[in-house]
């Protein structure tokens, strides 16, 4: 059962609010936080980990890249943020295999592109983020806490965008 602090949708015009809603995000970061971000291609999930890196306290948003051909960038920050694109991967074992239970930690976040393809590789407490285009540069973004570091991510979240 999901209540009112376990989701949350925002929507973005452009790209440059999308990442924005991403820095929001990246600040609202926990410790030992995975966000698995589903949604078609060119919904803007990396213009958002863009956003998080920065918020992070991170790089600037243009040199976070998609790691479509590395599988794995990692990112400086407050927290040390994995950046995984899980699009190539056959299946979870293959996540699991890269050595993905070893990137979780206190110190870290996780994001996960094409987390629908691993799911079963991921931790049971994420935010779980669905992206959805409502237009050339509008998108909905669809968040739902799933755990207590979840939630207290979205919280911090909410509270940020009052």
């Amino acid at each position: 059962m999901t209540t009112q602090t376990d989701h949350k949708t925002f929507t973005t015009t452009s790209p440059s609010e999308t990442i924005a809603l991403g820095e929001a995000l990246g600040r609202s970061l926990v410790g030992g936080t995975t966000i698995a971000l589903v949604g078609p291609l060119g919904a803007g999930k990396t213009h958002l980990v863009k956003g998080i890196a920065t918020g992070n306290g991170g790089p600037q948003a243009d040199a976070v890249t998609s790691p479509t051909f590395t599988l794995i960038n990692e990112y400086p920050g407050r927290f040390t943020l994995y950046h995984i694109d899980a699009y190539r991967l056959g299946d979870a074992s293959e996540l699991i295999a890269l050595g993905f239970e070893e990137l979780i930690g206190p110190g870290c976040a996780v994001v996960v592109e094409w987390a629908d393809r691993v799911i079963a590789a991921l931790p049971l407490d994420l935010l779980r983020i669905e992206l959805q285009p409502t237009g050339e540069t509008g998108r909905t973004f669809s968040l739902t806490a799933l755990g207590p570091m979840a939630r207290q991510c979205l919280a911090s979240l909410i509270h940020d965008d009052r």
